[in-house]
């Protein structure tokens, strides 16, 4: 399951950088569940094309990911905006606290931006 979240993080950061063809295929995959043989005759290609044409789009993901990490940053972004809505909602952190750490937290928001 954690690999088809991963996958479809990816694909919703750099699918657009895949051709039309990869993208259909790479969709009836991660987000159809598809199986192979009904992609391979939907396409017109071998099972064996279709599992070739998913690795090499999973490696073209991961290479861009690598490069460029905007997922490893969009998810380091939604764990400090938790961390935020955590604090507003801990009745037991004074105010002056709150404000000192949600600055902190938005001032490395900011920071990676």
């Amino acid at each position: 399951m954690e690999k088809i979240v991963e996958q479809g993080l990816l694909y919703d950061f750099y699918g657009e950088l895949l051709t039309e063809h990869q993208q259909k295929v790479y969709e009836d995959v991660v987000y159809h569940d598809l199986s192979i043989s009904e992609i391979a005759q939907e396409q017109g290609i071998s099972r064996q094309g279709v599992h070739d044409l998913m690795k090499r789009c999973n490696g073209i993901l991961e290479e861009y990911e690598s490069k460029l990490h905007l997922v490893a940053r969009f998810r380091e972004m939604k764990s400090r905006v938790q961390r935020m809505n955590r604090l507003a909602e801990d009745e037991t952190v004074g105010s002056d606290q709150l404000r000192r750490e949600i600055k902190k937290l938005s001032d490395e928001i900011l920071d990676a931006l």
